[in-house]
């Protein structure tokens, strides 16, 4: 989902598995669906991400190659694309944070309030992120902000900048500067071009738990043996007039947030597997289990606002119950689904 000055993507990976299943619908048939049925499949996938309606994305819409990186790292596929993934890409810093998560966003600043002020030796310059997307009963485990700098063409010497991440605590005032604490710092080398990842993690979460105040973060360049211009041009902080319009949107600034909504696993975990005797298996072979059942999202109209994967695994149980159910099985929820599947694909049984 894209909306003005940010850019989100979930990452459903703990639901998606792309081998060796057939779709929702079949092939024959599918132009007769019900449109009311998609709408209660519409609403129930929409409730699983938190979201309350459909997402209408720009066309201009650009989704971070940071978001496709973390999206291959954690799909089914991943030991073949991180093969084919540039070094560095993805730090361990960001490793770990997607390790305790289920949902991973990102963030575009909104533009018009770069500017703060600057002082003699160094830039600074304001960035605001608009959050209020991220639902109230998440739990945010991190929060990185991202910042590219490129190599500055100079006379080969090997110069520094220091980045200073801060955020702001009471906004300026008329003649004032603001307040703000430090949350992170970094001496960075002119002579190399890569991404600066920042924990911003305290201030987020004092934003989206705590209830206090999001006034945004203060970027604050230091470099003392350089010119302010060449600072500038360093650190892309904002966007140059010269940048074609495919290359800012994977430049700019970007906050990236690691939540866990409390439901489900964080997205690197593994169940482990039980050893059964074939006696056991004998004797549950009758009971209610999980079945496969692929939701092909271009089936239902849903690829113009879900990027990635294409689809993903419903699943629909079959066989008996036991009774009476135990306390972490909830019948009304199965009866929904179990109702809608059943109701696009008769081969799949009633509830």
């Amino acid at each position: 989902m894209v909306s003005s000055g940010c850019a989100l993507m979930v990452l459903m990976v703990t639901q998606v598995f792309f081998r060796g299943s057939s779709g929702l619908v079949p092939q024959i048939g599918r132009s007769s669906l019900s449109q009311d049925v998609l709408h209660a499949f519409e609403l129930r996938l929409l409730s699983m991400f938190g979201l309350k309606h459909r997402p209408s994305p720009s066309r201009s819409a650009v989704v971070p190659q940071y978001m496709m990186d973390l999206y291959s790292m954690h799909s089914v596929n991943a030991e073949q694309n991180n093969n084919n993934r540039p070094k560095g890409s993805l730090g361990k810093a960001s490793e770990r944070s997607a390790s305790r998560a289920n949902t991973i966003r990102s963030f575009h600043h909104d533009e018009f309030l770069e500017d703060l002020f600057s002082l003699s030796g160094k830039t600074t310059q304001r960035f605001l992120f608009n959050l209020t997307s991220i639902p109230g009963e998440e739990l945010v485990t991190s929060a990185e902000l991202r910042i590219f700098r490129e190599q500055v063409v100079s006379n080969g010497s090997e110069g520094f900048h220091r980045i200073n991440i801060h955020e702001i605590i009471k906004p300026s005032g008329s003649f004032q500067e603001p307040i703000t604490r430090l949350l992170d710092t970094r001496l960075v080398q002119h002579s190399l071009s890569k991404w600066e990842s920042f924990d911003v993690s305290p201030a987020v979460t004092r934003w989206t738990a705590d209830g206090h105040p999001n006034h945004g973060f203060v970027v604050e360049i230091v470099h003392p043996d350089r010119a302010e211009e060449d600072s500038k041009r360093h650190i892309r902080i904002s966007r140059s007039l010269h940048d074609r319009e495919d290359k800012w949107p994977q430049m700019r600034p970007l906050l990236v947030t690691y939540c866990h909504d409390g439901k489900g696993n964080v997205l690197h975990s593994r169940e482990k597997r039980q050893v059964r005797t074939n006696k056991q298996r004998k004797k549950h072979k009758a009971n209610c289990r999980r079945h496969s059942l692929y939701v092909d999202f271009s089936d239902v109209g849903w690829n113009d606002w879900i990027v990635a994967p294409p689809g993903y695994h419903a699943f629909y149980c079959q066989g008996e119950c036991p009774f009476p159910l135990a306390d972490h099985l909830n019948s009304t929820n199965h009866a929904i689904v179990q109702t809608l599947v059943n109701s696009v694909n008769s081969n799949i049984p009633r509830a």
